[in-house]
């Protein structure tokens, strides 16, 4: 009774994290346990890749998506749609971070093997510098638990997989 009112909990959390970054929850992932919701409860998901890595060393890898950009250890990183170019700013706030971790890094022009398109940084609401590439913010998705994933992939028609140029892989792998 208690891991079934537990998961359901759960679930509904996540619902709404994910209603707060850009709409309802029809194409988000099903959730398979409590741990699972929560970023930092897995030592290889994203939020944890995140706070241990101290460069966001990108580089590029093949995925059925096409080729798209991952951090040093293989994570895949997304856009958000919501976020406009070299703003500065990244529009996924609160209770949306908690599902798209950003991509940090200590240095002010992160480095990359195999990404040609233009990286920087901005900063997040907590101080940190959060990677840019085309003058658009970085996340990791928070379900994405290891290298190769890339779950996050058109949840909510507003998150996309980065391609090495700086563009939003979308369906069918092409880049816009």
């Amino acid at each position: 009774m208690k891991h079934t009112l537990a998961a359901g909990l759960a679930a509904l959390a996540l619902s709404a994290t994910l209603a707060a970054c850009g709409g309802s929850t029809g194409t988000a992932p099903a959730t398979t346990s409590p741990a699972a919701t929560s970023p930092a409860a897995t030592a290889g998901s994203p939020a944890a890749t995140a706070t241990a890595s101290t460069a966001a060393d990108l580089k590029t890898a093949s995925s059925t998506a096409g080729t798209i950009v991952v951090d040093a250890k293989g994570m895949s990183v997304y856009f958000f749609t919501k976020d406009s170019k070299d703003s500065g700013t990244s529009a996924c706030t609160d209770a949306c971070l908690a599902a798209w971790p950003p991509v940090t890094t200590t240095s002010e022009r992160p480095s990359a093997d195999g990404v040609s398109g233009t990286l920087g940084t901005i900063a997040t609401p907590d101080g940190k510098k959060q990677v840019t590439l085309e003058g658009l913010p970085l996340y990791y998705f928070a379900k994405d638990a290891k290298p190769g994933d890339i779950l996050g992939q058109g949840v909510n028609n507003v998150w996309y997989l980065a391609s090495p140029s700086g563009a939003m892989i979308k369906a069918g792998g092409a880049a816009y």
